[in-house]
């Protein structure tokens, strides 16, 4: 597949775009070709989405999509057996989505497939970072796989320090306390304030920032503060209307870079 992402890093000069997708879904084998089209984007970071019945962080959008992978017979085995057939990539691929299908799937057994399919590493928006660190930490690290955990403008200040001490990957800053898709009550300068204090707590990892970015624009915005945004719902809305993934995922990555600087 032809790389183009020139575009991209150009127009972000140096931060990070993370895209976000549910494995499965449009259709069930939509897996590969879409990593393959944001990794040919120029996508630093890839987000795929672990289906689950109860995606209690998500908006309905992202809901609706992991009910529809579902039902499109999507499973952590069957995502595994995907990922065999990716050719080497630039991107850095991250399994996001639950703890309770990993423990029910074998904690073990999950993180010695995904590190024999190249992931990079795990966004579990449920497991505390204590309970990470009591049980799951020696497991990760046995088999290479970093751990990203989320902040809120709710999180405590020693709680941030805390996921900045524990996170290998990176901190994933919530813009507001909300669903995914959303961008919640909070008012700008609010959420200025709460990126700008949590960009000086988080020493350790980059800070990235998600929930409600959709544009180019809006991604710029947060990308005044931190290391790089998230982009996941406007995605999805766009795949759902589709059977061709590849065009709309160079055509909304090609969006996102033009937007970057309006």
């Amino acid at each position: 597949m032809k790389n183009n992402s020139s575009s991209l890093s150009a127009a972000m000069h140096g931060k990070d775009l993370a895209m976000y997708f549910t494995a499965g879904f449009p259709v069930v084998d939509s897996t590969v070709d879409i990593i393959q089209s944001l990794d040919a984007a120029g996508v630093p970071i890839i987000e795929i989405g672990m289906p689950y019945s109860d995606p209690v962080a998500d908006g309905p959008v992202i809901q609706q999509s992991n009910l529809q992978a579902i039902e499109n017979g999507m499973t952590l085995e069957l995502l595994f057996q995907q990922l065999k057939n990716l050719p080497p990539l630039q991107s850095h691929l991250y399994l996001m989505g639950y703890i309770n299908p990993i423990m029910q799937f074998g904690v073990d057994r999950f993180c010695t497939l995904a590190q024999s399919v190249g992931i990079k590493g795990c966004i579990l928006p449920d497991l505390p970072p204590e309970l990470y660190a009591a049980s799951y930490q020696p497991i990760f690290e046995k088999y290479g796989l970093k751990i990203v955990f989320l902040i809120t403008p709710q999180t405590t200040v020693e709680r941030i320090k805390l996921i900045d001490t524990l996170a290998t990957g990176f901190v994933y800053a919530v813009s507001s306390n909300t669903i995914t898709g959303k961008a919640g009550n909070n008012s700008a300068e609010a959420i200025e304030a709460y990126l700008l204090q949590a960009k000086t707590l988080v020493v350790k990892n980059k800070l990235m920032v998600g929930f409600g970015i959709a544009t180019g624009k809006a991604l710029h915005k947060v990308c005044e503060i931190a290391d790089g945004g998230i982009v996941g719902t406007a995605f999805i809305k766009e795949l759902a209307q589709t059977t061709d993934v590849v065009s709309v995922t160079t055509n909304f990555i090609q969006q996102i870079a033009e937007g970057y600087h309006e």
